[in-house]
């Protein structure tokens, strides 16, 4: 991985443009935001420069992208986006530098365990929450365990998607009040029994509202995130600072404290 790192921050020196006062502008995915806005108070509290960042799905955040925002540094929920961006000629090479998990949060009725996720899931009379896909990595994630599911129990993977409500990350999905978790808020308002998303995301909602449940996915149905980091094509020099701050140890810290698995930490 450190050699990964060290070619990676090559890659942003030759793609950086020159140092301005102008903030960092910095893309990243919705399930980054408490964790990352940590990572950047850290980032400017030590006199670097000031970034400006957004949260949102990253497939939306991609195409924004590629129809021209003004970005300098994304942060994706997969490596898929970024990846498409390098390909594409709009970014540098592709690192990551997190890891995550789906997991299911579940209203405080619902008598659910590991074991008998599957079955839950797969009863009619229990709404199925996920994230948009393509929009959203989540819910793309939420799909692979419906197709991991049908080696488990024939007919699972169409049923599941047929029945999955995609509650969030799309771009016509209802929005969160500001502040809120969109995953709490959506569970609060009981839209969904049994939601898929990341861990990460459902301990945040669970601190908003006490009652839902954490359930992981058994072994059979896991299915893991890996997070890709990428500085778009142009971007002023800052940029890689802040990508780098991100990969160093100290960034990676902030990351483990959410949760996220920090690939470079020892």
């Amino acid at each position: 991985m450190h050699c990964k790192v060290m070619f990676f921050a090559l890659t942003l020196i030759a793609l950086s443009g020159t140092s301005h006062a102008a903030p960092i502008e910095f893309r990243a995915a919705g399930s980054l935001k408490t964790a990352m806005t940590e990572v950047i108070e850290a980032y400017q509290t030590q006199g670097h420069a000031q970034v400006a960042p957004q949260f949102a799905p990253s497939g939306l955040l991609r195409k924004r992208i590629e129809q021209g925002e003004n970005v300098d540094l994304f942060a994706s929920a997969n490596m898929k986006h970024p990846r498409a961006l390098n390909k594409e000629g709009k970014s540098g090479s592709v690192v990551m530098f997190a890891r995550n998990k789906l997991c299911a949060l579940t209203q405080p009725t619902i008598n659910v365990t590991s074991e008998s996720l599957l079955a839950h899931m797969l009863n009619n009379k229990i709404r199925l929450g996920t994230s948009t896909p393509k929009a959203d990595p989540a819910g793309d994630y939420a799909f692979k365990v419906f197709d991991r599911a049908e080696a488990v129990s024939a007919g699972a993977q169409m049923t599941l998607s047929n029945k999955a409500l995609q509650l969030t990350g799309g771009p016509k999905s209802a929005k969160s009040p500001d502040g809120r978790n969109p995953y709490g808020w959506v569970m609060e308002n009981n839209q969904a029994d049994i939601f898929l998303t990341y861990c990460t995301n459902a301990v945040l909602a669970q601190k908003e509202v006490s009652q839902l449940k954490i359930v992981q996915l058994p072994d059979n149905l896991s299915v893991g995130a890996n997070y890709g980091l990428t500085v778009i094509e142009g971007a002023q020099v800052d940029s890689t600072e802040l990508a780098l701050f991100i990969l160093s140890p100290q960034g990676q810290t902030i990351l483990a404290k959410y949760g996220f698995d920090a690939p470079t930490l020892p």
